[in-house]
């Protein structure tokens, strides 16, 4: 492979290296699972403990945005915290044990669910950018959402350097007893500050809101107790320019009186939320005002005369097609509710089978 390859992409190297399995067009999985996040690798766990035969897809790797979180506290079982990757990865091995396929990296191109009145006899498929086609009786999108990059001057060039979208323990390594910035309100902005506070010089925080209309209490106490954090609530960045020696300068703008202040710093941490994967959906699901796939909202008249059954909870407007996790429009953005999603979800693709079976 590397003889006839000299700048193989990473699908190409996982393929040399046999992690890419070639998936028989022939097969017809019970279910694809489209990501591998908490959510995800949750449905592929219970679906294959039920005897299902299933099949995780991703484009990059396991654990999705949780896996780059360095420190979980809140998640039920584990007193002292987990990190993303570590639960990720036990949560594969399960997978690997009830007998799941698992496809990294591929990535799916397209997917094309059947003609309505083939709904019940024919499966869904799934396009690949490889080239190869997957067939399944269902699919769980779980694909997730990806970080949101902010119009920011100056914000690109950084991108992979001085700016980064997690905060993992070679960033906290790079940033020791220095100066930096994190942008976000949420959960996982807190996490990381809690995470990177005790290792730097000095953190500025800058949020739009106060912290406890978006982040948990305990985080917030564990923030208020680091000497070292400057809060900047009501502001946002709006320039990060370069300084040589791989600092940055940032400008923090007051939203409302328009004071600006910059300050010189060896990082920016971005924060601040995420838009759904969905691109690769092109068949039509219906969505809310940000792109975040609706469920259990009910079928036409029209469909449910042909499946023979209604709509259930976790189910696109796309017969056999669930949605899980923070895809999902009204999803709880916690790695606990992702879990509980891909167990439930498993339920009700044993009562879609049911109809497809008969």
């Amino acid at each position: 492979c590397v003889e006839t390859n000299s700048h193989p992409t990473d699908q190409d190297a996982a393929r040399c290296l046999g992690i890419t399995p070639d998936i028989d067009p022939n097969t017809i999985y019970d279910v694809a699972i489209v990501g591998a996040g908490p959510a995800g690798l949750a449905a592929s766990v219970y679906a294959g403990s039920e005897g299902l035969k299933a099949i995780v897809i991703d484009e990059r790797a396991i654990g999705g945005q949780a896996g780059s979180s360095s420190r979980i506290e809140n998640y039920l079982g584990f007193p002292t915290g987990i990190s993303g990757q570590a639960l990720a990865g036990r949560a594969f091995n399960q997978a690997l044990k009830f007998g799941v396929d698992i496809a990294l990296p591929i990535q799916v191109e397209k997917l094309i669910p059947p003609s309505l009145v083939a709904a019940m006899s024919e499966p869904l498929s799934l396009l690949l950018t490889d080239g190869q086609t997957l067939l399944a009786r269902t699919l769980v999108v779980a694909s997730g959402a990806r970080y949101r990059k902010p119009s920011i001057a100056g914000l690109a060039a950084f991108e992979g350097s001085a700016v980064s979208y997690w905060a993992s323990a070679i960033e906290a390594k790079l940033c020791e007893n220095e100066e930096v910035a994190l942008v976000g309100g949420g959960n996982s902005a807190g996490q990381a500050v809690a995470f990177l506070g005790p290792r730097v010089k000095r953190l500025h925080l800058i949020v739009r809101r106060d912290l406890a209309e978006t982040m948990s209490t305990y985080l917030i106490d564990r923030i208020n107790a680091l000497p070292n954090v400057e809060i900047h609530k009501g502001c946002e960045l709006t320039a990060i320019g370069d300084l040589g020696n791989a600092e940055v300068s940032a400008v923090i703008c007051d939203r409302s009186s328009g004071a600006e202040r910059t300050v010189n710093l060896r990082h920016v941490f971005m924060f601040i939320g995420a838009d759904p994967n969905t691109d690769w959906i092109k068949c039509r699901i219906n969505t809310d005002g940000n792109g975040f796939i609706q469920t259990g909202a009910g079928f036409g008249k029209d469909i449910v005369s042909v499946i023979g059954r209604e709509n259930l909870s976790l189910e696109t407007s796309v017969p056999n097609v669930f949605a899980i996790g923070d895809v999902r429009a009204g999803s709880t953005k916690r790695v606990a509710a992702a879990v509980g999603e891909g167990a439930a979800v498993v339920s009700q693709i044993h009562q879609a089978l049911k109809y497809i079976n008969r």
